[in-house]
């Protein structure tokens, strides 16, 4: 275990040092917060989302992330013309299905992408995951009813069917690949108190894959080191509204060194040399 935390705090110094670009395309609702939590954690942001660009824009970055919170037609074909691009260059590329199972469109465009697209990391919540496994789920807009023990299982089933990493997160995340699966504790409630949190989340798995091959450890360092962030925060802004404003901040200054003291996981079928 203690290699592994190892792993995940050499990784998080090296998005600081290596500052991966992440092509985002993603919802309107987040894009201020998202492109700030990037650049707090080293990465550098880029959000581009018109069919005349993306797939110019792609060959420029490290790593892409699709986000569906706020789709429309033309975005879903971006989307695809942007994930082909990653594909054919071997470039990550992290799909967060907001509120699948919410409506059809959302689903339908979710399973697309995991049809068309060669998906690196699906992040999502459990209701999410459970939608797209053609599972019976709740939902409540974009906000899980779901829990995440629940749902283990089938987020196995859904890396092994598609050949990806799925992140599902909520109070303990999973992060799987199907046969590998690593548990990460760490975070704090008011997180699911703000808007965005998730997608930010997704959208920090987008850089630390844009340096690491090994999409589950990448995944499972940038949900450890969001949420030590998160933890901080809360210690000194109990609030939302504060609280957002300082997550912005304990990015910043959740290093390696933290993630060695702090990080809160455990593992089935993981071995690190």
């Amino acid at each position: 275990m203690s290699s592994l935390i190892h792993n995940m705090a050499d990784l998080r110094d090296s998005v600081q040092k290596q500052r991966p670009l992440v092509h985002n395309i993603t919802n309107y609702v987040v894009m201020h917060y998202t492109a700030n939590a990037l650049l707090s954690l080293g990465a550098s942001p880029v959000m581009a989302h018109a069919i005349e660009e993306v797939e110019e824009m792609t060959t420029l970055a490290q790593a892409l992330v699709i986000n569906i919170g706020t789709l429309s037609t033309p975005w879903v074909d971006a989307m695809l013309l942007a994930g082909r691009a990653a594909n054919r260059l071997g470039k990550p590329i992290v799909l967060d299905p907001v509120g699948a199972g919410a409506t059809q469109f959302r689903t339908r465009t979710a399973l697309r992408l995991l049809d068309e697209v060669r998906v690196s990391v699906l992040r999502g919540n459990a209701s999410e995951i459970l939608a797209l496994s053609g599972e019976q789920s709740q939902t409540r807009g974009v906000d899980s009813m779901d829990s995440a023990s629940e749902a283990q299982s089938v987020a196995k089933r859904l890396a092994q069917k598609h050949g990806m990493v799925v992140a599902m997160t909520g109070a303990i995340d999973c992060v799987t690949d199907g046969s590998q699966t690593i548990l990460v504790s760490n975070g704090h409630p008011l997180m699911g108190r703000i808007t965005g949190s998730g997608c930010t989340a997704s959208a920090l798995v987008g850089a630390f894959c844009g340096i690491e091959s090994g999409c589950l450890l990448a995944t499972a360092a940038a949900l450890v080191t969001f949420g030590i962030a998160g933890e901080s925060a809360a210690l000194s802004h109990p609030f939302p509204g504060n609280f957002s404003i300082s997550l912005i901040d304990e990015i910043y200054q959740t290093n390696g060194q933290k993630i060695i003291a702090r990080a809160k996981v455990s593992t089935e079928n993981v071995a690190w040399r």
